[in-house]
């Protein structure tokens, strides 16, 4: 490949200098990554959360690069424009954001044709993006890497499908394992012969050839790469799923096979319309659903979800030390948003600590997500009076988010909702709520109601006013008033202490401790 082909560089970094310097970092400045693929070309720009970093851009061309290669050993002409074009775009765009750090990488397609060294120079003579074109177990590796970014307890098997390749990797203790490349792309699988048996032969004898090297069980499979997320997409609509957020979307085997059927059975013009799937990423579908299938045969999967995070993502959770691995990308997120969209940044974790005595009991996920709330409680409110609640459920079950499951969404985007509004929901709010337990949606109503009390009780933070005591046997809730608070006790907080309780189900005391 004419010295083109790297795994790493620069001291075991894709990027020229450590993104992340300071393990204690909270934040990140700017990072681009533009991701040459075999179908698709992207420029994404992270910014955010040092842990759980936000898209500040990201756009994508579906050049198809490796569109025939199986047949000509070349990158498509037509692909080649496309891509050279969309790249100096990317590079002038990039300029234009004042990036602190900037990475071109690409993948299966310029690594593998004969032309993808020349291609390579040209892009660099006319955009100055020097491309570092990495080999498919590395590419496995960053994609696991990827998923780890978004679900640190991932454990499982990663499969990343692309145009020309797909990689596996498997994953378990916040560490990739085993990993494997293979030619199963789609464009690849156009040229094997002997029709539908022998593709089918062709699928099964490469995924059986891998068990020895990522396992022949898994209990979990994450599937990377726009051709799975377009079958997520149409599994949605077949199902009626009412929340189109593929990101942590679950599936069982089941339901994908019927799903292929179904993909099978009807015109795939009128259902990418139906989704907004492009023509060009509807075409490859059939194909990778052949993939799929045999992927569920032969792993044995009891659960598939979706990531729609995958090698860049990966790339920035190679940078990261361990420190920085280790905290929750949910709480990082929030944090951050309250830092930056709050009135009061800090406010949610004395709001966290006034709250707690309701939930002594409550499992670790819970409280991960009573705190998640407290810290978004007040991040939108700049909305319009009128609209505020249905901003806060809709920012947070629409949000992009990892570590975050889609009930844990509608979970706080109830509770969002319930801090600034008692009456009931909408019917396209009802549709999400759907996918809660109805002791779910009493517990989210529960939060939502005691966020609503503990933010407006006193501004210097509700502890600084009082405590809260419950107890749930004698059916109590007891409020212990500081001296000077008194004042602060009267007529709206009263209502809302009393409306905290009836969600409770419980009667209510209140006293002036003998403190200040």
């Amino acid at each position: 490949m004419d010295g083109m082909t790297a795994s790493r560089d620069d001291g075991g970094s894709l990027f020229a200098q450590p993104l992340f310097e300071d393990p204690s970092a909270r934040a990140l400045s700017r990072v681009g990554v533009i991701d040459i693929g075999s179908n698709s070309v992207r420029l994404v720009v992270f910014d955010g959360a040092a842990r759980s970093p936000a898209y500040f851009f990201n756009e994508k061309v579906l050049c198809g690069l490796g569109r025939g290669m199986a047949e000509t050993g070349r990158l498509d002409p037509t692909g080649r424009e496309r891509a050279l074009a969309a790249l100096r775009r990317f590079a002038l765009l990039a300029e234009g954001m004042d990036l602190s750090s900037l990475i071109t990488v690409a993948t299966a397609a310029m690594r593998d044709a004969e032309d993808g060294p020349d291609f390579g120079r040209l892009i660099e003579a006319e955009t100055g993006l020097t491309p570092r074109v990495i080999d498919g177990t590395e590419e496995a590796r960053l994609s696991a890497q990827g998923v780890l970014l978004g679900w640190p307890e991932a454990s499982g098997l990663v499969c990343d499908i692309g145009g020309s390749s797909m990689e596996l990797a498997t994953i378990g203790d916040g560490r990739v394992h085993g990993r494997a490349t293979t030619a199963l792309g789609p464009f690849r699988l156009q040229r094997i012969p002997g029709g539908k048996k022998g593709l089918k032969a062709h699928i099964r004898d490469t995924l059986e050839a891998l068990r020895s090297e990522v396992g022949d069980h898994h209990e979990r499979l994450y599937l990377v790469g726009g051709s799975w997320r377009a079958i997520a997409r149409l599994d949605m609509l077949r199902r009626g799923y009412p929340l189109t957020v593929l990101h942590e979307y679950a599936m069982t085997p089941k339901s994908i096979r019927k799903t292929l059927e179904w993909i099978d059975d009807c015109s795939t013009k009128p259902l990418r319309k139906s989704v907004g799937i492009s023509a060009e990423r509807m075409a490859l579908v059939p194909l990778a659903g052949q993939v799929l299938r045999r992927l569920l045969q032969v792993f044995g999967p009891q659960e598939v979800r979706v990531s729609a995070y995958g090698i860049r993502e990966g790339m920035l959770y190679e940078q990261m030390p361990e420190q920085l691995r280790r905290r929750d990308p949910l709480i990082e997120a929030c944090r951050f948003s309250e830092n930056t969209g709050a009135r009061m940044p800090g406010f949610g974790r004395k709001l966290f600590a006034f709250l707690q005595p309701l939930y002594k009991s409550a499992s670790p996920a819970r409280l991960r997500l009573v705190k998640a709330a407290c810290l978004l409680h007040d991040v939108n409110w700049r909305a319009h009076p009128d609209y505020r609640s249905e901003a806060c459920f809709d920012a947070i079950t629409r949000a992009n988010l990892g570590a975050l499951d889609h009930r844990g969404r509608v979970f706080l985007g109830v509770a969002l909702m319930h801090r600034y509004k008692n009456n009931g929901t909408s019917g396209r709010m009802s549709d999400l709520m759907s996918l809660l337990s109805e002791r779910e949606r009493n517990d989210a109503e529960v939060l939502g109601r005691a966020m609503r009390f503990g933010a407006m009780f006193s501004i210097a933070g509700p502890d600084t006013a009082g405590s809260l005591r419950y107890y749930p046997k004698k059916e109590v809730l007891e409020l212990v008033l500081t001296r000077r608070a008194q004042g602060l006790f009267s007529e709206v907080a009263e209502q809302r202490f009393a409306s905290l309780a009836k969600a409770l189900g419980v009667t209510t005391r209140v006293r002036v401790g003998r403190g200040t």
